[in-house]
């Protein structure tokens, strides 16, 4: 679990690709602080599993499913990258509930100055559109942002300074791909709310004919 705050930039050290998977070794300093074989990092918001690691990288393994729903397999050895360790218990949640599983990729379609902010238009599929409200939260390569406004298959966001510097959403340009998750709250609540729409099976009563059909009376 994550919270979106990229806690640092990391560069793309190495990529070996396999058939359907890729292995991906990564540039990092303060996410490496105290790690250990099996701890999980967010590399531009995709939970990873770090397999090996020295005092300046670290390397994971990026599964055929993770390589499909995500844009990690188009990164190229020198890339920067949003690098944030898993929440601890007892940490401030700063940003929202982040799982570190991407629902869809979208794309930066445009990127437009307004004061001292960056509004960021991104497009996407309905597998995201379907939980964007306005004010709602979403991960953009595992960054927690602030929806500003949505349509049909875009959404924007505004990143101040501090956010377009230190993360890759300020650093793409316009036609770039972006990973995007959704917020976790907004699928457990269409998950109950289908449920509840759902007509339940009638329940029969109990009458002293069911108790004598089922062997309760003699």
């Amino acid at each position: 679990m994550f919270t979106g705050l990229v806690e640092e930039l990391g560069t793309i050290k190495q990529i070996i690709r396999g058939a359907k998977s890729v292995r991906l070794s990564v540039f990092g300093g303060k996410v490496l602080e105290g790690v250990k074989l099996g701890d999980s990092i967010a590399v531009n918001g995709t939970c990873l599993t770090v397999v090996d690691f020295s005092r300046n990288w670290f390397t994971a393994d990026v599964m055929p499913e993770t390589v499909d729903r995500t844009a990690l397999a188009g990164l190229k050895p020198g890339d920067t990258v949003n690098l944030e360790r898993t929440l601890r218990v007892g940490d401030r949640l700063g940003g929202h509930i982040v799982s570190g599983h991407i629902d869809g990729v979208g794309t930066i379609v445009a990127k437009e100055q307004y004061d001292n902010a960056i509004i960021v238009r991104i497009g996407a599929g309905p597998e995201v559109m379907r939980y964007i409200i306005a004010k709602g939260s979403i991960a953009v390569d595992g960054t927690s942002l602030t929806v500003v406004d949505f349509g049909g298959d875009w959404f924007t966001v505004s990143l101040i300074p501090h956010t377009a510097a230190m993360t890759t959403v300020g650093l793409k340009a316009t036609g770039e791909p972006v990973n995007l998750e959704a917020d976790i709250i907004g699928k457990y609540v269409e998950k109950l709310l289908g449920l509840k729409q759902q007509s339940p099976q009638p329940v029969e009563k109990i009458t002293l004919g069911f108790l004598e059909q089922h062997g309760f009376t003699l």
